[in-house]
């Protein structure tokens, strides 16, 4: 089987604009966009976002918004300020196996877990992570290596299918929330079907769910057009099912 790649939807897209809120902060060496709730949270329980290939500046709203329902939010850069650039938003001439290449699981995992080492350090011991694109196939990692309690992810990229959710079903803990949609090369309607089967109908006993939002494309959770109605429902209702799934097993 070769291995999965990014399509031109991953690098597509509506820049939404905003006031961030959070902080950048380097743990365990890694620059990481920490968006903490300014009301009472659980200080032992964090949520780990995961972004899509145009890293954490183009998702630091997101973050704040996590944050301003209750959890810890920490997105990690684990592009190491390399992401792709936004520039290339709605072109398809940026080289992105080249980019890959310079970001694959060798290079981007570890500093992901070394982020998570410094979290512990700090107290956190229950971990949630949310992912995006790029980021879904690394929540669908540590939910197999049982390093998050729950994870939940939106047009998840990447994926070895049906292999990964083999092996999650095989060796996880962690319920696991799919948002898919209509029009996704790296989630289509076939890897919709391979999900269901192998952990739908109560077969994996942690939890599973999946939300389908007709009428959406690839990085609508993150990059969706909010002038086209429907692009707007299925952002907000994504993010809406993914607070909802984290809160109710964190």
């Amino acid at each position: 089987m070769s291995a999965p790649t990014l399509c031109p939807d991953c690098i597509s897209g509506v820049r939404h604009e905003g006031t961030p809120t959070g902080k950048f902060e380097k743990l365990g060496g890694v620059e990481v966009y920490v968006a903490i709730p300014t009301g009472e949270y659980a200080k032992d329980k964090a949520l780990l976002f995961l972004p899509d290939a145009l890293g954490v500046s183009l998702n630091n709203g997101k973050a704040d918004d996590f944050a301003a329902n209750g959890l810890q939010t920490y997105m990690i850069d684990y592009f190491e300020g390399d992401p792709v650039p936004a520039a290339t938003l709605g072109s398809a001439t940026f080289d992105l196996m080249g980019w890959i290449g310079k970001h694959n699981e060798q290079v981007t995992r570890p500093l992901l877990d070394a982020v998570i080492t410094e979290l512990k350090g700090r107290g956190i011991t229950e971990f949630s992570a949310t992912g995006y694109c790029f980021g879904g196939k690394y929540v669908v990692n540590l939910a197999q290596d049982n390093v998050i309690k729950v994870g939940a992810v939106a047009h998840a990229s990447l994926l070895q299918m049906p292999g990964d959710l083999e092996k999650l079903f095989a060796q996880s803990k962690a319920p696991l929330l799919i948002n898919s949609c209509d029009n996704d090369q790296q989630f289509p309607a076939e890897s919709c079907a391979i999900a269901d089967k192998l952990l739908g109908d109560g077969k994996y006993a942690p939890g599973y769910k999946r939300v389908h939002w007709d009428g959406c494309n690839h990085g609508f959770a993150v990059r969706g057009d909010m002038n086209n109605p429907t692009v707007k429902a299925g952002k907000e209702g994504c993010f809406a099912e993914t607070v909802t799934w984290i809160k109710k097993y964190l």
